[in-house]
């Protein structure tokens, strides 16, 4: 059940500087981030940036209107990345998309953006826009860029791309960029429309921003020689690369630093210094009349009715601010702030009232903070909540009382706040048993390939799922009331790192995982299949029952289970027998305690750049009887960015070594049957450039290596040494699953033993054929499979064979990584002929 956070007093119709702020440790103001804070006060301008995907965004553009034009700044990205690839973990999809999303978070905080999203799902790599849009449901994802133009209500509208599809582009811009761009232009007019979407005017009104730019480069004209030349009546030039004394940092060096915290995508930066220049071009509106983005757009507090005052009081602050006694600035915040209160409600109001009351606690040095004792709890149980509360200055500030939302349990204090003296409280409350579960929101129906199912208007674009429980203090400031709200987090203090925050979350009572993403029978023989029960709360009796589909059968039919502590895990094993026929099935754990029934599993995903992410998912794994067979059975496999296929080649039967520096010697590697690297070993591993000759002595010598896709940029050795032959990695890329793909050497082993591939093999791949095929190659490799997407030439190099001295080099930009972890039959079918080509089915 979702309801309406309106009725817990939530503001989610603006995006407050407290966003994406959940589990992180509190911000800890400098005098310096204070009087910033008090010159944006000043600044009622906003912008939005659009664009596709995180990593997409202008990090040196919004770090410069964040910080350098203290304009309300927010990247809109049409998705959350689930369709890329991952240089951090094995997690690819909806697990990729939160991992990217906290990122986006994380660089925002550096870069002082906030961060807005669509419900669109990043299928994968699109070639035209209208394939996206079709892809995406265009009117729906329309819709949310008109939804978050009116939320945001920005000023100006900067697009990252270019609106128009052309041609002489095709191939290198990506559809969902073109696509991003289209939409932007649309939703610019249709946001002041009242007949669109008219449904969204229960929660915001129509707004029509200024202006709207394109953010263009050289590159876009395809030459710096060229951009010299393009007419720039059009274009604003704006200088990105000023220093910030205050901060100590150039602005390019802080958006280094927001750009470096795309690290699943490694986009790590080094910072700049010195001028730098970003052009913005004009598509619509009216054209500054100087070289500021703002030029002729009242920024004042004199655009808002009875703000003039306002702008006066916050200006007299700034001048007057005192380093060394921030508090000093409080009488002018207070008058300041009782005139926002007095305001009509509004957009600016809101925005502004929140900056100034997180300013004013600030100003105090004020700590107030919500810790739970455990990191969950499930519906109906009690938790237990520690809350620290201290004035670390003169400032006269009382608290009246404390409020625990949602529940509205209010308790009275009405006592003064002594400077540098803690008030703490404890207070145990029972959670409601319709809370709702702390899952990614965007997660919680099933979706369609190219869109989020999110049902609730007021939910969609926001970056996480907000948090209910909170703490809401109550404070009389120099007498003038005041509330600040925290959400409950739960921290504890480690040995190694200190004080470290994890978000508090609700969650189910129990949590059944099945070890394995897919099973692969390769035969009729039966597989384990191990399902780990884990307590979310304590004293939980029940029954486990592995459900399955017709064919299948388990055994045993049910178990038993009790566990008596919370975090107590057990692990229960069925016999899982296929049907002599090739088989696609599910399998899912039910769990049932009483009355109520369990089939969620919960996956942490937990790295230091990001605060850990619990989620609940669907329990259900595939399950796959293939008709295959292979040769050899001893794998070594050399991991790239982080894949899952060495799991799923053990399904099949393989013995798989994950191979590190000290396995890479000449004898060693000659006691495998084949050699696999990984998912963009090349493009991460510096090592290889000390392993590249004894991999190819190992080929020469008689063994197979199989090589994975690459990009050409960033390989830790040369291009030419790659192979034993020439080969050059292009872009070139299959991203249509449903290609037809034709066989360009029919008789060619690889197709033919042990098992016979037939065009039915590629039927069920998921996202994409392949990516980044090598376009050109040494007459020693054959070509054995060919693919295009609609209207494109055939892209023959997905698959290519080479034998070198005894044995067989095999370079591949078929999309392994994804298609083997979803159970395709066909992929397994065909990389165990790779795997087996040169050696015999052993008995």
């Amino acid at each position: 059940m979702i309801r309406p956070l309106w009725r817990y007093g939530l503001v989610l119709l603006v995006l407050t500087i407290a966003s994406g702020l959940f589990a992180q440790q509190p911000k800890k103001w400098t005098s310096a981030d204070i009087h910033e804070a008090i010159k944006k006060l000043n600044f009622l301008g906003s912008a939005l940036y659009v664009a596709a995907h995180p990593d997409d965004e202008n990090t040196r553009l919004i770090a410069y209107l964040s910080n350098g034009v203290k304009a309300e700044t927010a990247y809109l990205s049409m998705t959350r990345g689930d369709g890329g690839q991952n240089l951090v973990g094995p997690e690819i999809r909806e697990y990729l998309g939160i991992i990217r999303t906290q990122e986006l978070l994380g660089a925002r905080r550096l870069d002082g953006g906030q961060q807005m999203f669509t419900r669109a799902n990043d299928f994968g790599f699109s070639k035209h826009p209208d394939e996206t849009l079709e892809i995406w449901n265009k009117d729906e994802v329309l819709s949310d860029v008109v939804w978050a133009i009116r939320k945001w209500q920005p000023d100006v509208i900067i697009n990252r791309f270019w609106h128009e599809y052309e041609e002489r582009l095709a191939g290198r811009m990506h559809g969902h960029h073109t696509a991003s761009a289209m939409l932007s232009v649309k939703a610019f007019d249709l946001a002041a429309d009242a007949s669109k979407f008219p449904e969204q005017l229960k929660y915001v009104d129509t707004w029509q921003p200024r202006r709207l730019f394109f953010n263009t480069s050289w590159w876009f004209y395809g030459s710096e020689e060229a951009f010299k030349k393009v007419d720039k009546s059009d274009m604003l030039t704006v200088d990105v690369g000023v220093y910030y004394p205050i901060k100590g940092k150039s602005n390019t060096e802080i958006a280094a630093e927001s750009r470096s915290m795309h690290k699943s995508q490694g986009f790590g930066s080094s910072g700049s210094r010195g001028s730098a220049d970003e052009y913005i071009k004009l598509l619509k509106g009216d054209m500054p009349n100087g070289d500021h983005i703002f030029d002729g757009i009242n920024t004042t507090w004199t655009r808002v009715e009875g703000g003039e005052p306002i702008g006066h009081i916050l200006g007299a602050v700034e001048n007057t601010f005192r380093y060394d006694e921030p508090h000093k600035s409080l009488t002018g915040l207070i008058n300041a702030y009782k005139l926002i209160k007095r305001l009509p409600d509004g957009y600016w109001k809101r925005i502004k009232q929140a900056e100034i009351e997180e300013v004013i606690a600030a100003c105090m040095a004020l700590y107030a903070e919500a810790v739970s004792n455990d990191y969950s709890a499930t519906r109906g149980q009690d938790i237990t909540l520690d809350i620290e509360l201290i004035n670390r200055s003169a400032a006269d500030v009382s608290l009246q009382s404390l409020e625990i939302l949602p529940f509205g349990i209010d308790t009275t204090f009405d006592q003064q706040l002594e400077n540098n003296k803690a008030l703490t409280y404890e207070k145990s409350v029972e959670l409601p048993k319709d809370f709702d579960l702390t899952n990614p929101y965007w997660l919680n129906e099933k979706s369609e390939l190219g869109m989020y199912t999110v049902k609730a208007q007021e939910l969609r674009g926001l970056p996480e799922t907000p948090r209910e429980l909170k703490v809401r203090f109550n404070l009389l400031v120099q007498g003038e009331p005041m509330s600040i709200e925290r959400d409950v987090v739960y921290k504890r203090t480690d040995p190694v790192d200190g004080e470290v925050y994890r978000p508090f979350e609700i969650t189910p009572p129990v949590y059944a995982n099945i070890d394995n993403s897919v099973y692969v029978f390769a035969g009729t023989s039966p597989k384990p299949v191990t399902v780990r029960l884990k307590a979310g709360k304590a004293d939980l009796k029940g029954t486990l029952e592995l459900c399955h589909e017709e064919g299948w059968r388990a055994e045993p039919e049910t178990v038993d289970f009790e566990l008596t502590q919370k975090g107590e895990e057990q692990t229960f094993t069925f016999t899982l027998f296929p049907p002599e026929e090739q088989s696609e099935a599910m399998i899912v754990p039910l769990v049932k305690i009483g009355e109520e029934s369990y089939t969620q599993a919960i996956k942490l995903i937990d790295y230091d750049h990001i605060p850990t992410q619990t989620v609940f998912a669907d329990a259900s794994v595939k399950v796959v009887k293939i008709d295959i067979h292979k040769a050899g059975s001893r794998v070594g496999y050399y991991m790239g960015a982080g894949d899952e296929i060495p799991a799923s080649l053990e399904e099949i039967g393989y013995e798989v070594t994950l191979l590190d520096d000290r396995d890479m010697t000449p004898s060693n590697l000659q006691t495998f049957d084949a050699i696999i690297m990984g998912v963009r070993a090349y493009n991460t591993q510096d090592r290889l450039k000390f392993h590249q000759e004894k991999l190819l002595d190992y080929v020469k010598n008689g063994g197979t290596m199989i090589v994975q896709y690459n990009t050409s940029g960033r390989l830790k050795i040369p291009e030419e040494q790659l192979a034993p032959y020439p080969l050059e990695i292009s872009r070139d890329r299959v991203t249509v699953e449903e290609a037809n793909v034709r066989f360009l050497e029919p008789e060619h082993p690889v197709l033919n033993y042990p098992n016979e591939i037939t065009a039915k093999d590629f039927d069920g791949w998921v996202q994409e054929r392949g990516l980044y095929f090598p376009n050109k190659w040494d007459e020693a490799f054959t070509p054995v499979l060919s693919s295009n997407d609609p209207g494109e030439d055939p892209r023959d190099g997905g698959l290519l064979v080479a034998k070198y001295g005894e044995g067989y080099y095999i370079y591949t930009g078929y999309s392994w990584f994804r298609e083997l972890p979803a159970g395709v039959p066909g992929a397994f079918r065909l990389f165990a002929n790779m795997i087996s080509i040169g050696k015999e089915v052993r008995p």
